[in-house]
């Protein structure tokens, strides 16, 4: 018997059943965070991203995925926004910026990830709705349907320049870079005696995906205590591992006797430590030292040395930082080590003028445009300009001179860059010592192989040293190592 109807919202007649709103994947919820807070408020991926990941809970594959949105998004950010103008009739710059990042989280998925193109449209489509909206979400919906009709070479054939006519514009939107940087490292390739056409490989580097390298601080830990973590030990220097887990749950990592530290800052912090000096009082100074990385492996190569005898019992690192906040870094970044260091909130411009000819060794890894490091901080690729390379240089050239003023005469200066720009790192030595006739250069080179397992592969004509992410698979630091007469 049909029961009789009933009067809206009478007990006799159910409601309308309503659809229920669609959960929204956590790891995909912490990369959009993760790029709004990157694209909009400056902010550091790798300092932003795993506060999302603990506050989303996530943890392991989950964990790993939002990783690799996060990072794939941002490293491939030129490529995908190319890919999406051509799918929608409004300028980017109109797209909400929350929009246009989820766009980019969806582009990456759908172009160069396993994950299924019905789940990277559908997912996208849902975190669309839940942060901005049914309209917004079915403007996704649309752009990602076209996005998702072709593949990446076949996008790469529509909206790349032709190579033949702007192969510099070819080159940056194939590889996700700014023209200016496309042609700095091409530069910096031919002022390196390289060749240029390295180029492709040495973007691609960039945009690579890495590996965690870790750094086993002497005396509190060794390489094969991280590979019994399960690691794999490192290729050039003798103090890393690789792990592409979780580093929180090594021990090591958690009780600060090892630490992330890309396998070229490990080397050159070596190559100076281990250099070879008369009369070393065990007085070293690390003059730019935020976040602490290459503090930490100074100072407890120090420790070890002053418990071995090797350096008298008041040896230590002074390390300076003038940044508040990143000398609170290095100060957590030493704390493990026997001793730990003199952090000082400091301007290290001011050490050579304050304490003249005090200390053995000094390392000044200055600040640069990070050109050498975009594959580990994709960020920095779109937040940089041409102009940073003019503007930063007179800081550049102030710190390398405190340093040698800081230098005793026979101690050592280690001028250090992660740009291979030779506007930051060879120029800027020139300068400095044309009015420096009491210092010399000495071979890095061969510092380097004495650090590490021996002769670097492609060390250049030397004296100083460039290392390159597609040539090393570090970071692409610099060194200059300068002897005070």
């Amino acid at each position: 018997m049909t029961p009789p109807s009933a009067a809206p919202g009478s007990p006799g007649r159910r409601p309308p059943a309503r659809a229920r709103p669609r959960r929204v994947d956590p790891a995909r919820r912490a990369a959009l965070d993760t790029l709004v807070a990157v694209e909009q408020r400056d902010a550091y991926a790798n300092l932003v991203l795993p506060a999302a990941l603990h506050r989303a809970g996530l943890h392991g594959r989950d964990a790993a995925f939002a990783t690799e949105l996060t990072y794939g998004a941002l490293r491939g950010r030129g490529t995908y926004d190319a890919v999406l103008a051509a799918c929608t009739d409004r300028p980017l710059e109109a797209v909400d910026p929350e929009v246009l990042a989820a766009l980019e989280l969806g582009a990456h998925q759908i172009l160069n990830t396993r994950v299924p193109v019905h789940a990277a449209v559908d997912e996208t489509v849902e975190l669309v709705r839940a942060t901005a909206g049914a309209p917004s979400a079915r403007f996704a919906n649309a752009v990602l349907r076209r996005v998702a009709g072709r593949d990446l070479r076949e996008w790469m054939e529509q909206v790349a320049p032709d190579p033949r006519t702007d192969p510099d514009g070819h080159l940056a939107v194939v590889h996700s870079h700014p023209e200016w940087i496309v042609r700095a490292l091409r530069d910096a390739l031919v002022a390196d005696g390289r060749d240029p056409a390295e180029l492709p490989d040495l973007l691609a580097a960039d945009n690579a995906r890495s590996d965690v390298t870790l750094l086993a601080l002497p005396g509190l830990a060794t390489p094969a205590d991280l590979v019994e973590a399960g690691a794999r030990p490192g290729e050039l220097s003798p103090l890393a591992a690789h792990t592409s887990g979780a580093i929180e749950d090594i021990d090591a990592v958690r009780t600060g006797r090892a630490r992330v530290v890309d396998e070229g800052s490990q080397l050159v912090a070596l190559a100076l430590a281990g250099a070879e000096m008369a009369g070393d009082r065990g007085r070293w100074l690390d003059l730019c030292a935020g976040p602490g990385g290459k503090a930490a492996l100074l100072a407890a190569t120090l420790a070890v040395r002053r418990a071995a005898g090797a350096l008298p019992p008041d040896a230590r690192l002074v390390a300076v930082e003038p940044v508040p906040g990143r000398a609170e870094l290095v100060g957590t970044a030493v704390a493990a080590v026997p001793g730990g260091a003199e952090v000082r909130h400091d301007d290290g411009r001011e050490v050579g003028r304050q304490e003249p000819a005090h200390y053995d060794r000094v390392l000044a890894d200055v600040p640069c445009t990070g050109l050498g490091a975009l594959r580990r901080r994709p960020e920095a690729r779109w937040r940089r300009t041409p102009d940073d390379l003019a503007a930063l240089a007179p800081l550049q050239r102030a710190l390398l001179a405190s340093a040698l003023d800081a230098v005793r005469p026979g101690g050592l200066v280690g001028y250090v860059t992660c740009s291979p720009h030779p506007a930051e790192n060879r120029l800027v030595v020139d300068d400095v010592l044309r009015g420096r006739p009491d210092v010399r250069r000495i071979d890095a080179r061969a510092a380097l192989a004495a650090a590490g397992h021996g002769p670097l592969p492609e060390p250049g004509a030397g004296p100083d040293v460039q290392l390159w992410p597609h040539i090393h698979g570090t970071d692409g630091m610099f060194l200059a190592l300068l002897r005070r007469s």
